[in-house]
């Protein structure tokens, strides 16, 4: 029997409830949880007191239990630096969507993680979802063939309480609904639809007040020559009821939807293969939350290799990058008011900024 791998937590707030169904049941026969470290105790007690392990008010508290993951889910904005102090400790991370909120501390984390030798994966819990698999595999057999344009939306609900938390819509800490809700929707319209050579896009806070956007749209335009659009909101009422993806190209048709890009709504090649006409069913997942089901596969994937050994992330730093960078300049582009190109390297002047 393969030996339990010793598991840490660091952050017990939202998404920490994904963690304790994944943990305490898909991966309960794979991993043990040690140390549970929240700056609010009852919250790590909460999270202990359920897959076991020690709970803990601070970073170096868990660091002392030196487990072999440590999975970060604190607040966007500090994830760069507490995955920075993990690493320097020689310890495995992965760490929640968004990697960083600056793309010069995601560059010194890759760095950081390669002289330590340890991995630091980051969390795309969506390129694990049947549906998206295959689509990238249909990209990959050239089953799609030259792309005509793609697009996502995202019309999810987040209300004003929501935002009356210390770090939630505050650039310094956390963006808007393109850094935190629309990051994983953003990243699969660039996975599959490729690169990206210019974007001319806008935002505001329209039914919550917050410092950054609740809604974004924006026009993209691909290297290849493809065109695409970004449509997201936090603003729906009164739930969250759609996250899709579309693709038109000149061999297919497909669109990606659900509530976390779970379903393959729609599969339309121009030439059929066996397996066609049962694509839509055999591709989709029926799935509770914006959260999905990938959760389990991915970290299931980092397991593997810590136990080989391997410390080359599934998803790391170099992968999280594409949708930051895009990030950055889809906010560079609302703060100048015009197109922005990628090959510029923008940066937004306002996202992850502090003091």
């Amino acid at each position: 029997m393969t030996k339990k791998l010793r598991l840490g937590v660091l952050g017990c707030g939202r998404v920490s409830a994904r963690y304790r169904e994944v943990l305490g049941q898909e991966l309960a026969h794979r991993v043990e949880v040690i140390v549970a470290a929240d700056l609010d105790l009852s919250k790590a007690s909460a999270f202990t007191q359920a897959l076991g392990g020690t709970p803990v008010d601070s970073i170096e508290a868990l660091i002392i239990h030196k487990p072999d993951l440590v999975c970060v889910m604190t607040e966007s904005g500090n994830h760069a630096e507490h995955a920075m102090q993990l690493i320097r400790a020689g310890l495995n991370v992965l760490v929640e969507k968004p990697v960083a909120l600056r793309i010069e501390d995601a560059l010194a984390m890759e760095d950081a993680a390669r002289e330590a030798g340890v991995m630091c994966a980051v969390v795309k819990q969506n390129r694990y979802n049947p549906a998206m698999r295959f689509l990238r595999r249909s990209i990959d057999e050239g089953r799609i063939g030259r792309l005509v344009t793609a697009g996502v939306r995202v019309h999810w609900c987040r209300t004003q309480d929501y935002y009356n938390d210390p770090w939630h819509g505050r650039w310094s800490m956390d963006g808007g609904v393109l850094a935190q809700q629309a990051i994983h929707h953003v990243d699969a319209l660039q996975w599959l639809g490729g690169p990206i050579e210019a974007v001319c896009a806008a935002g505001d806070d329209i039914l919550n007040t917050l410092e950054a956007e609740d809604t974004a749209v924006a026009i993209v335009k691909f290297a290849s020559g493809a065109l695409g659009t970004i449509e997201a909101t936090t603003s729906a009422r009164d739930d969250d009821f759609e996250a899709s993806i579309h693709l038109v190209g000149e061999k297919a048709m497909a669109k990606v939807g659900g509530r976390a890009l779970n379903q393959l709504e729609i599969w339309r090649p121009v030439t059929t293969q066996p397996g066609d006409e049962t694509a839509t069913q055999d591709h989709s997942q029926e799935v509770p939350n914006g959260y999905g089901f990938g959760h389990g596969p991915l970290l299931g994937d980092v397991l593997d290799r810590l136990q080989r050994n391997d410390r080359t992330p599934p998803i790391g730093v170099s992968d999280a990058l594409g949708s930051l960078r895009l990030i950055h300049a889809l906010y560079a582009s609302m703060e100048t008011g015009g197109w922005v190109r990628m090959a510029d390297m923008p940066s937004s002047s306002k996202l992850g900024i502090k003091g």
